[in-house]
């Protein structure tokens, strides 16, 4: 049976408590172990991005491939509301069928990162009309994957649609 989006997000909000825990210990060491750190983030754009995308998006990401495919079964917050991701016929996903799952399914959050750095660097300057245009499909995105999830008779969100898997109760 399908899990109702109510499921999928209680165990997106336990998940995100840990990656919230892992955030606060990013913080911690960044700003009070080791400051010079915050140079990676005030130097050139390409940096700030990559070093952005190595301590939050990289980790967080892994999390999820790790625990969704066949390595883990089941995220943690996925394991607490007794859910699981599947294929189309019921299988555990491969590592490389949960990365592109993952892939997708962070793509809003990598983007509105984008999108976050460049603004920053223009500062009080005029804002391009591409960046308007970017956080416009960013939120169009979130309210496709949240509106398709709920609205489905399999409850997937798009990703879920386009990658062929299944939130399922265990």
């Amino acid at each position: 049976m399908n899990a109702s989006f109510l499921h999928r997000f209680k165990a997106f909000i336990i998940d995100y408590i840990l990656i919230f825990i892992y955030l606060v210990g990013i913080f911690i060491f960044s700003v009070f172990l080791f400051p010079s750190l915050q140079t990676f983030f005030t130097g050139s754009l390409f940096v700030a991005q990559f070093t952005g995308f190595l301590l939050v998006t990289f980790p967080v990401s892994l999390y999820f491939i790790i625990s969704d495919s066949n390595i883990g079964v089941q995220s943690f917050g996925k394991r607490k509301v007794r859910i699981r991701v599947v294929g189309t016929n019921g299988e555990a996903l491969s590592f490389l069928h949960g990365t592109f799952r993952t892939f997708l399914k962070f793509l809003p959050w990598e983007l509105s990162h984008f999108l976050v750095y460049r603004l920053i660097y223009i500062g009080d300057g005029e804002v391009p009309f591409a960046h308007y245009l970017l956080g416009g499909f960013i939120y169009a995105l979130i309210f496709a994957y949240i509106l398709t999830a709920i609205f489905t008779k399999k409850k997937q969100s798009l990703y879920d649609i386009v990658t062929k898997t299944h939130v399922v109760k265990v």
